[in-house]
């Protein structure tokens, strides 16, 4: 993802529970679902004890949308019930990017 102008990201920190039963397909619905929400830019994530999923969005209309979105409320229950321990989120402002790639 390259972007020249400011954005916004969320970031989302967990940990889970051990009945993680269909959790894997629920998140690929839900970044199939937001790739399709207006102002998504993209997604990195990884998984281990904590799990880290940045999301990337146009801007904070854009993220106030996708938390309001029925399906994802949904998911949001599900997880509160089933999947997590814990979990953050912080929504961030980027003011610039740089990579480095050999």
């Amino acid at each position: 993802m390259k972007n020249t102008k400011p954005y916004y990201a969320v970031i989302f920190t967990s940990t889970q529970t051990e009945k993680i039963e269909g959790y894997t397909e629920m998140a690929e619905q839900m970044e199939n679902l937001a790739k399709q929400q207006e102002g998504y830019l993209g997604i990195e994530s990884a998984r281990n004890s904590i799990g880290i999923t940045v999301s990337y969005w146009e801007s904070l209309d854009a993220i106030k949308q996708w938390k309001q979105n029925s399906e994802h409320l949904f998911t949001q229950q599900k997880g509160r019930e089933q999947w997590y321990n814990l979990y953050k989120v912080r929504i961030c402002k980027v003011e610039r990017e740089y990579e480095f790639e050999k």
